[in-house]
């Protein structure tokens, strides 16, 4: 009978393994790969222990040591076939070209921003619960030379209006430590049909603010919008952040067209670079009814003078969704990527709406073969050999049972 110490030792190589796994498995979004497990014991190890101190090595006989052996060795293959598989799944498109479903947040960028809660007085003590306060923005992020719009109203729990008056409203960039204070400016809500507000006396107020034209225009970084107002005699206060880019890196130059290359369909962007540096640019792509059905990106880096950026719908996954022809490139945006600084950013101006309309392309004009980048290969070698070894554990345990097969690898792993 093997000792306690060679039992414990087993289930601990086994948890080990499981963690490493698991944490393989739970890498951060966004990463191409996640980085490779560590080389687990070997076979024998795992399914060997020592008869007594010094003896030679042999299995586990019968009983419930063995059972228990067992199961621990199965959930260790399932777990590494599942990690195989996963992996193998998420990364058959590369980070560039992926199903649009993936990132519902990124499928509409320049949709209104709504929000509906209570009431809050001063530093978010008073207001009224029973009072619901609903605020929208134009959009976020800012380009020098756009204006945002924003707008509030209050309503009960019921959803009917109730009597707001703005007592006012000014817009200041944010400071930190001993940066000196920027400068404020006033903005007027109004509620009487002009500017951002589209019906006059709804008690529905809105103002715009347009920093290139005020004191804010040099500002770079986050501006605050803080809107104070009463209800039913109640004072209230509404927050509003914009993150504003004062300086413009790049400019697109020329009309967009669309491409097959390598196998895939690709929008070629023309870009003036004033700043050289890294770029990240999003295209959003509807199909010919209009659904949204990818996401392209384009991360690299650009030298000064005239770039082309190219946006890239993966050939395999046109394939695997067949989306109806022609596609649509739309709503583009584009920032250059700074580090170690706030704001991280430099915003291009945004390309919203159609951007190019291409042909209507027969799936034969694009490979159906999966991405087969450097670090993928990589990584599916690796974890293909974590497999292969949790595989040939479970049959050296029991020689005389069928090897297990994988979900999706079985022909991969040997």
């Amino acid at each position: 009978m093997p000792t306690k110490r060679s039992k414990a030792g087993l289930v601990g190589v086994v948890v080990a393994v499981a963690v490493a796994l698991a944490v393989v498995f739970w890498s951060g979004e966004g990463q191409e790969a996640a980085p490779p497990l560590p080389a687990p014991v070997s076979t024998a190890a795992a399914v060997q222990t020592s008869t007594q101190p010094g003896g030679p090595l042999g299995l586990l006989p019968a009983g419930p040591e063995r059972a228990e052996q067992a199961r621990l060795l199965a959930e260790q293959f399932q777990l590494a076939d599942h990690t195989y598989c996963s992996y193998l799944a998420s990364t058959r498109y590369p980070v560039s070209s992926r199903p649009i479903a993936e990132h519902p947040d990124q499928v509409y960028p320049n949709q209104l921003v709504t929000e509906t809660t209570p009431m809050r007085g001063e530093g978010g003590r008073g207001g009224d619960p029973n009072v619901l306060l609903q605020t929208s923005q134009s959009r976020v992020f800012m380009v020098a030379g756009e204006a945002v719009a924003f707008s509030l109203r209050a309503v009960n729990a019921q959803g009917g209006t109730l009597p707001l008056v703005v007592t006012r409203a000014v817009s200041g960039g944010l400071t930190f430590g001993g940066a000196r204070p920027a400068a404020q400016v006033s903005l007027a809500f109004s509620d009487d049909g002009s500017g951002a507000d589209p019906v006059s006396g709804d008690s529905h107020y809105a103002a715009v603010l347009a920093p290139a034209q005020t004191s804010l225009a040099q500002f770079n970084g986050t501006i605050r919008t803080e809107v104070r107002y009463t209800v039913n005699g109640r004072a209230g206060v509404a927050l509003f952040d914009v993150i504003y880019s004062p300086e413009v890196p790049a400019l697109w130059a020329g009309a967009a067209r669309e491409v097959i290359d390598d196998g895939s369909l690709s929008y070629v962007l023309k870009a003036d670079v004033r700043q050289a540096g890294r770029y990240i640019v999003t295209g959003r792509v509807d199909d010919a009814k209009g659904k949204p059905f990818a996401l392209a990106t384009f991360n690299d880096v650009l030298r000064a003078g005239p770039n082309e950026i190219k946006l890239t719908v993966f050939g395999k996954l046109l394939h695997d969704k067949a989306p109806a022809m022609p596609l649509t490139l739309r709503d583009v945006d584009g920032y250059l990527l700074k580090e170690n600084v706030d704001p991280d950013r430099a915003l291009m101006p945004r390309l919203e709406g159609k951007v190019v309309t291409g042909k209507a392309h027969p799936l034969r004009s694009f490979s159906d073969a999966e991405y087969a980048g450097e670090e993928r290969t990589r990584h599916l070698e690796e974890f293909s050999k974590d497999l292969t070894r949790a595989r040939a554990a479970l049959a050296a345990l029991d020689p005389a049972q069928p090897p297990p097969a994988s979900q999706c690898a079985a022909s991969a792993v040997k």
